[in-house]
């Protein structure tokens, strides 16, 4: 028991979970690159062009033979990411429809 007494005490101090603030894992947005829209990193490919894709009916396995620079980690962070940023993607991509 004084084992499991001397756990509860550390507890508090150890970081469960760290606020990234605007920060996405997988995800970059550069002023210089598409607008500053968010892409994948180690490209420049933006995560609205791949949801309208996915819109479009494109699979996963598509995606990845389309832009062989992706992996399949790459797809999981741009979902990820347009779940959460579901109205800024929707304008990203009505936006880029217009052009």
């Amino acid at each position: 028991m004084k084992a499991i007494d001397e756990l509860q005490k550390l507890l508090p101090s150890v970081p469960v979970v760290q606020n990234l603030g605007d920060d996405f894992p997988g995800i970059d947005s550069s002023p210089g690159v598409f607008g500053g829209d968010p892409c994948i990193v180690r490209t420049r490919i933006p995560v609205w062009l791949l949801v309208s894709f996915r819109r479009l009916g494109s699979s996963d396995r598509e995606l990845l033979e389309s832009y062989p620079t992706l992996r399949a980690e790459d797809l999981s962070n741009a979902w990820a990411y347009a779940r959460i940023h579901a109205a800024e993607i929707d304008n990203q991509i009505e936006s880029n429809q217009q052009d």
